[in-house]
């Protein structure tokens, strides 16, 4: 297998059939991640710091699982509804990205679950 999949515990099961994240080859790969609870109903609607918290714990997560930390992630592609949720998203971002900044994206577009405003899936390289 070219790929080793990573389930955080007590990860949900996801709304599709994929990982929460994958590693191969010493990076790991975090799937676009919304603020769901266990039956993968939107939490926080229209709550952009609550949402974007609760996601990069998730994410957190799931690269720990790998081994590594929230300072191995490379890449965040970020998703939101509505470029309101901008400024309160970053808010929290900063938080978990203290140090020096991953690269990343952010565009505004449709999400698959009703009430979920933000969404972020990540790259980590783990260190050798």
């Amino acid at each position: 297998m070219p790929f080793t999949p990573l389930v955080p515990p007590g990860a949900g099961k996801p709304l599709a059939p994929y990982s929460p994240g994958v590693t191969a080859d010493g990076v790991v790969y975090v799937s676009g991640t919304l603020c769901l609870d266990a039956k993968n109903d939107a939490l926080y609607p229209d709550d952009a710091a609550a949402q974007t918290r609760h996601i990069l714990e998730a994410i957190k997560a799931v690269i720990e699982t790998a081994g590594g930390s929230m300072a191995d992630v490379v890449f965040n592609h970020i998703f939101l509804t509505d470029w309101k949720h901008y400024a309160p998203m970053n808010a929290v971002y900063a938080e978990y990205f203290p140090g020096e900044k991953p690269a990343r994206y952010c565009i505004q577009c449709g999400l698959v679950k009703p009430g979920a405003v933000v969404e972020i899936a990540s790259i980590a390289h783990l260190p050798r």
